[in-house]
């Protein structure tokens, strides 16, 4: 029971804020690991109820006109591709060389988080074909970051997708939906067919997780990004602390 009431409203809270700005998973994984589950059942059953509530955000942004279907087909494959690729890295890995590829990740996570004029500077839009094939080549990179770890994944995308790829904030943030979700069913296949998903737990957070994600895309189509990103630095700072604890101090 101490497990489903750490993890349960975190995942809600991180289901809000990744519809909104995107990194929830910096809110969810560390709620797993709090609970005391290892890496890899934390990062497998983040998965399944982070795909849940991303399907819904997904669908959500879609009805409202912020995903441009055409020419998707691509950046979901790379996508797939790349989250594959990920998942199986992560499961090939030791546990304490993984915690120590997370203290690298998360200041530059944090970086990004912070870095405010990246989100509002406007630049042309390429052509069509160019702006598909960026975010294709995009999606297979963050595929593999998403299947090989995962938490700050779509504030990753969001950032790319305007900066690097010359979207509008509105369509980023349903493109980066769209590749999150491909990114988070290919990931989770692997996990599931190697036993590392919790159902009991899985099941339950990700009716948490879908709440959060309606309610934040309600409220990003409503009034924007605005308070989220000091709420993701705080997580991360928090998750930062404890991964050095259980690195440098329990060991």
């Amino acid at each position: 029971m101490l497990e489903y009431l750490i993890v349960c409203p975190l995942v809600f809270l991180g289901g809000f804020v990744d519809a909104v700005a995107g990194g929830g998973g910096l809110i969810s994984l560390p709620a797993y690991l709090i609970a005391g589950f290892g890496p890899i059942e934390a990062i497998g059953t983040n998965k399944f109820s982070a795909s849940c509530g991303t399907f819904v955000a997904t669908m959500r942004y879609s009805r409202c006109g912020f995903i441009q279907w055409r020419g998707m087909l691509p950046v979901v494959i790379t996508a797939l591709i790349g989250s594959w690729i990920g998942a199986r890295l992560a499961l090939l890995m030791d546990s304490d060389i993984f915690k120590c590829v997370m203290l690298v990740i998360l200041p530059v996570t944090a970086i990004f988080v912070l870095n405010k004029r990246a989100l509002s500077k406007y630049r042309a839009p390429f052509p069509i074909r160019k702006t598909i094939t960026v975010i294709a080549v995009l999606s297979l990179f963050m595929g593999v970051y998403d299947g090989f770890y995962g938490p700050g994944t779509g504030t990753f995308l969001m950032l790319l997708l305007v900066c690097v790829a010359r979207l509008g904030l509105e369509r980023a943030v349903g493109t980066t939906k769209l590749i999150n979700l491909s990114t988070n069913l290919a990931s989770l296949s692997v996990f599931i067919v190697h036993g590392k998903v919790i159902f009991p737990l899985a099941l339950v957070a990700a009716i948490f997780g879908i709440a959060g994600n309606y309610i934040g895309s309600k409220y990003f189509m409503r009034k924007g990004t605005g308070f989220v990103k000091p709420l993701i630095v705080f997580v991360l700072f928090i998750f930062f602390v404890k991964l050095c604890w259980e690195l440098f101090v329990v060991a």
